[in-house]
């Protein structure tokens, strides 16, 4: 049976004395719909990525866009998967929808301008445009917009100081014409836009939808993307089709791996790869290796071993980020 993926975000006022009680019907509906995944809730929005069902997807969409007038224009990506993509349903009451520590951050007040997949060629093709990946290293390094930069961080909130302490250097020399800022899903590179301007920047731009509208509207034989394209759940990284693509993660570690890291002799299934293999105590290897074991063993008996598939330190995120 094929189940929808449906990744969507939305920034908007919402009344934080509400949240908990939209929360409990939310995993009341996708617990019905048999709907799994993952949903933040925040004063400033909704950010989620949940698989399942048509009907059951559908039904907790429209929960959402009618609980609050400011969450009607949600953004929605949708495709199809054959397996399910998550474990369960988890539904998060946070700060903020997608964390990057500045309070005065606010996308509500002020963003890039939206640029549509299909003019995304155009201008990043330009030489006066400065491309910029607004995602973390371990997502840049499966697969990326051929020529862009990007700040190298292991988390979202290092991008201010990325911010003071190489791009505006970065801009002041090169003069570029635009600032054309992309990540997953949108959300991420939107409230990086709202921080640029707020800290004085001109000619910002994003991506409308990110990286998965890109991939789902333009043709392969004239993509500028490189590689997969990460994401924070089960299936790591899709492809051009949006279909699993070919990287898994280490359990040691969490980092992905492409099929020629897999090769390597660091490579230990469950246990170690080349990112965690030099610093892999002892300890930890018996651990991970007895971890294995059972993932082995529910295998045979045909049973699904429920475990962690994300980077160390970052919980489960919604896959368009």
């Amino acid at each position: 049976m094929s189940l929808q993926v449906a990744a969507f975000y939305r920034f908007a006022p919402l009344a934080e004395a509400h949240l908990a009680e939209l929360r409990q019907r939310l995993l009341a509906v996708g617990s019905a719909g048999d709907v799994k995944g993952t949903v933040l809730l925040a004063p400033e929005g909704v950010n989620g990525t949940v698989s399942g069902p048509e009907a059951g997807v559908e039904e907790l969409l429209e929960l959402l866009q009618q609980a609050d007038p400011g969450l009607k224009s949600l953004e929605v990506k949708r495709h199809c998967t054959k397996d399910q993509a998550f474990h369960r349903l988890k539904v998060r009451l946070k700060r903020e929808i997608v964390t990057i520590g500045r309070a005065e951050v606010d996308p509500t007040a002020a963003v890039g301008a939206y640029v549509d997949p299909q003019d995304w060629n155009a201008l990043i093709s330009d030489p006066r445009t400065l491309v910029i990946d607004t995602r973390n290293i371990y997502e840049v390094a499966v697969g990326t917009f051929a020529g862009s930069v990007h700040p190298g961080t292991s988390s979202f909130r290092e991008f201010p100081a990325w911010v003071e302490r190489q791009l505006r250097p970065l801009v002041e020399a090169q003069r570029p014409r635009a600032l054309a800022l992309f990540c997953t899903g949108g959300i991420r590179c939107e409230k990086a836009t709202a921080h640029l301007i707020e800290e004085g920047f001109e000619g910002v731009h994003h991506l409308q939808g990110g990286i998965l509208r890109y991939l789902e509207a333009v043709d392969p034989a004239e993509s500028r993307w490189q590689g997969d394209c990460f994401v924070f759940d089960q299936r790591v990284a899709v492809n051009h089709r949006l279909e699993r693509g070919d990287h898994s993660l280490c359990h040691g570690c969490r980092m992905p791996l492409s099929p020629a890291d897999r090769a390597l002799p660091s490579y230990c299934e469950g246990v170690s790869c080349r990112h965690c293999i030099p610093r892999l105590a002892p300890e930890d290897r018996e651990r991970f290796s007895e971890r294995q074991r059972q993932v082995d063993l529910a295998r045979r008996r045909g049973e699904a071993h429920i475990g962690r598939e994300f980077p160390p330190g970052h919980p489960p995120q919604p896959s368009h980020g």
